[in-house]
């Protein structure tokens, strides 16, 4: 008897799972010729332009945000023709929409009235992974941390670039979030309150470099001295990041007064409020 090589064994434990699937879907009704049985995978709009990854963004035209976190950062350089951060695997988002009732017991009666309080949007926790495969996958996982660290902060302390600071005492920024499409996320106004980082243990760890370190001898940059000869490149800075990890970001859906005035409900039915317009953003 001939041997059987290796890829046979495969070929023929594969089509018994595949005849076994089959063998499920016909007791359940489903006939073998059914195109859920015979339908493929199809990415659609792939050579569309759009981004569809989920990813959470400076606004446009925030342009005094954008400037004060993102102009001349290195450290923050990969997040600049984004905008932002945004997830490279299809993160897992859990969202929840809230009708509030309060409860009137009526005397002698086995049921209470139901009277509306509000609606709302509760905050939406988006958990994704991040994995990491060379030194350029490094540098864009520590602006993303780094990026996370800073929009969770106020604008408190001395600006060494402009006195007085025209954003001093402002709170955390209101981002844009987006993904998956014009009808489900298009930007959306949200305020981060907690996001996590996960550093696995067991995993290896690949180390990348960043040169906007200050030195000693004043406020420029590693990059410069170097080029002026005045820093050892062995001081320039050096982080280490997961080959995989999980980040999580708990946002909620925040908006203003003027623009809870333009909210339709029939519009909003009808996919009129998705934020695709230049100047509008999404309600959800």
């Amino acid at each position: 008897m001939a041997e059987r090589t290796f890829g046979n064994v495969l070929k023929d434990v594969g089509q018994g799972i595949f005849n076994r699937t089959l063998g499920r879907l016909t007791g359940a009704g489903i006939s073998t010729d059914s195109r859920i049985v015979n339908a493929r995978a199809k990415w659609s709009g792939r050579n569309d332009k759009r981004d569809w990854r989920v990813r959470l963004q400076i606004p446009t035209g925030a342009d005094a945000l954008y400037e004060a976190l993102m102009a001349d950062n290195d450290l923050l350089a990969p997040l600049r023709d984004a905008r932002g951060i945004f997830w490279p695997l299809t993160p897992a988002v859990v969202i929840q929409h809230s009708a509030n009732y309060n409860s009137l017991s009526q005397t002698h009666s086995n049921y209470p009235f139901q009277a509306y309080q509000n609606s709302q949007v509760d905050s939406m926790n988006i958990i994704g992974e991040f994995p990491v495969q060379n030194q350029q996958d490094a540098q864009h996982w520590v602006a993303t941390v780094n990026f996370l660290r800073t929009v969770t902060k106020m604008f408190f302390g001395n600006n060494p670039y402009q006195d007085p600071d025209p954003l001093k005492g402002n709170p955390p920024p209101i981002l844009h979030l987006s993904g998956y499409g014009d009808h489900m996320f298009q930007k959306v106004p949200v305020i981060i309150n907690t996001f996590n980082v996960e550093l696995r243990p067991g995993i290896d760890y690949i180390s990348t470099r960043q040169d906007n370190v200050y030195q000693s001898t004043g406020r420029q940059t590693a990059r410069e001295l170097q080029r002026q000869g005045q820093v050892n490149p062995n001081t320039i800075d050096q982080t280490w990041a997961p080959t995989l990890s999980n980040i999580s970001v708990l946002v909620t859906p925040v908006y203003s007064r003027q623009s809870v005035k333009g909210f339709s409900l029939r519009d909003f039915a009808r996919g009129k409020l998705n934020g695709k317009g230049r100047d509008e953003i999404g309600f959800i």
